[in-house]
């Protein structure tokens, strides 16, 4: 996606029309960074150990944003984007408007890529509109304690999530994908035809540090109200008093 706007912006220069990028770059904010990349990516952040790849894979993707959004936003609001550029990098004599614009690698474009991820954030909405019915229910108070499952009619779009924790992006405890079509009293979404989700509570406990709801919860004895993976993060924090 910032490869995709990185394009945007260097049209609307070209052209001096500024207008459809500044709402490109808007709608990136709300609906790809609030609504979903920051949703999803939370709970590594928060839960995954220091050293974990997953966590600083996203530190990384969250530092090139950085860059992006304070140098992309400087001419637009540039007392924000200033503000935001010395809380972070603290100077004198620096200044955002001092660094130019962010600019994709080249040949960093991948097609394939994008096409692949509209389509499952596609297929997320089914999930997260069973998760909202739940919700309205009562069934569940959070999404966290929900293990749905996926029922899909297209081959096709079961290979896309292939290697992708559905329960990650769902913000679910555990997420199945299943050949559709699935049993009577699915849900669906009249404009995702072929997808229909099929809701079970997750099963387990609940981990009192990432709230996850896991069978394997209660099985750590040094840590008997952790996850595995919480547990392991927790051992391999400095002990008190040492730093971080």
């Amino acid at each position: 996606r910032l490869v995709e706007l990185d394009a945007i912006h260097k049209r609307a220069i070209a052209d001096y029309s500024f207008t459809g990028f500044y709402t490109a770059l808007h709608n990136f904010c709300a609906v790809d960074l609030s609504a979903f990349y920051f949703d999803v990516r939370k709970d590594a952040l928060y839960c995954d150990a220091p050293s974990s790849l997953r966590r600083r894979a996203s530190r990384t993707v969250m530092d090139l944003t950085f860059h992006a959004l304070v140098t992309w936003l400087a001419p637009i609001v540039p007392f924000t984007a200033e503000e935001a550029f010395l809380t972070r990098f603290p100077s004198e004599t620096d200044s955002v408007h001092l660094r130019t614009f962010w600019t994709a690698p080249e040949g960093s474009r991948d097609a394939a890529l994008a096409a692949r991820w509209e389509r499952i954030r596609t297929l997320r909405r089914v999930v997260t509109g069973a998760l909202e019915i739940a919700r309205r229910d009562k069934t569940i108070g959070a999404s966290l304690e929900a293990a749905p499952t996926l029922a899909l009619a297209d081959p096709a779009d079961a290979a896309l999530l292939q290697g992708v924790d559905l329960a990650e992006i769902a913000i679910t405890s555990a997420a199945h994908v299943a050949a559709g079509p699935a049993g009577e009293g699915s849900f669906a979404l009249e404009d995702v035809p072929g997808a229909w989700v099929s809701f079970a509570n997750a099963e387990g406990g609940k981990c009192v540090r990432c709230w996850r709801v896991l069978p394997e919860v209660g099985s750590e004895a040094d840590h008997p109200e952790l996850c595995g993976r919480c547990a392991e993060a927790v051992r391999l924090l400095p002990p008190a008093g040492e730093g971080a």
